[in-house]
């Protein structure tokens, strides 16, 4: 492999790999995706992440960095230039809230989407959407509150950290919602986070590599299907 050669262990559909994604495109960074079958692993990636097993992994000079949010933060730490915008917050304290609100989002927020998906019946559903619709309304003022009037969660006109964080789910909430028949984000609940979203997912550095909602859709069913009447 080239000293500066890139390339990434992941699956199109994975909402951790595309945090990685979108961190390469925002640097401008060329890459190889080697893309995995489902419901496998491949050696490369047993060998690149010996203890989760997981993707993605990002290998970079022959090196491999695993976990998503880590992968973003060496990304933007590695191909750190005044010519390429920042992902993390420079000020200390800025960059501790959106490293809260992102561990928020995977350890809080996700569980309960995904807990509407795997609920064994109705009553659950309702349940994990109740707790989805107050988890969203943290987020909303957390969005206020980082972002000061700006487009994006760090207070700029372009992505950030906690951007990518919230961000790479998009494409599964939208799955979701279908499958709950129920909004999330919208103009009257969620007005900053709904304006957001679609200025996320139509950023030049997103709009290429966000997965379609139909195709997400029918992946989803594979992954979390319906128990039997």
């Amino acid at each position: 492999m080239a000293a500066d050669e890139v390339k990434l262990i992941g699956s199109w559909a994975s909402v951790y790999v595309m945090r990685a994604m979108i961190a390469l495109h925002l640097k401008s960074i060329s890459y190889e995706f080697l893309q995995e079958t489902f419901g496998s692993k491949s050696e490369l990636l047993l060998k690149s992440n010996p203890v989760h097993k997981k993707m993605p992994v990002l290998i970079h000079a022959d090196k491999p960095v695993c976990e998503s949010n880590i992968i973003v933060q060496y990304i933007d730490e590695a191909w750190n230039s005044s010519s390429q915008p920042s992902i993390l917050p420079s000020h200390p304290y800025d960059k501790a809230i959106a490293r809260f609100w992102a561990a928020y989002i995977d350890d809080k927020w996700f569980i309960s989407l995904r807990s509407i998906l795997t609920a064994r019946g109705e009553a659950d559903k309702k349940v994990a959407i109740a707790e989805v619709e107050e988890r969203t309304e943290l987020l909303e003022k957390a969005f206020v509150d980082c972002s000061k009037g700006k487009p994006f969660f760090n207070g700029t006109d372009h992505i950030g950290y906690l951007d990518i964080a919230f961000g790479s789910f998009l494409g599964w909430l939208r799955v979701v919602e279908l499958d709950a028949g129920h909004k999330f984000l919208d103009e009257i609940k969620t007005p900053s986070l709904s304006k957001w979203a679609d200025q996320f997912c139509n950023d030049p550095s997103v709009k290429p590599i966000m997965p379609e909602i139909t195709k997400l859709a029918e992946f989803a069913r594979k992954l979390f299907p319906k128990p039997q009447a």
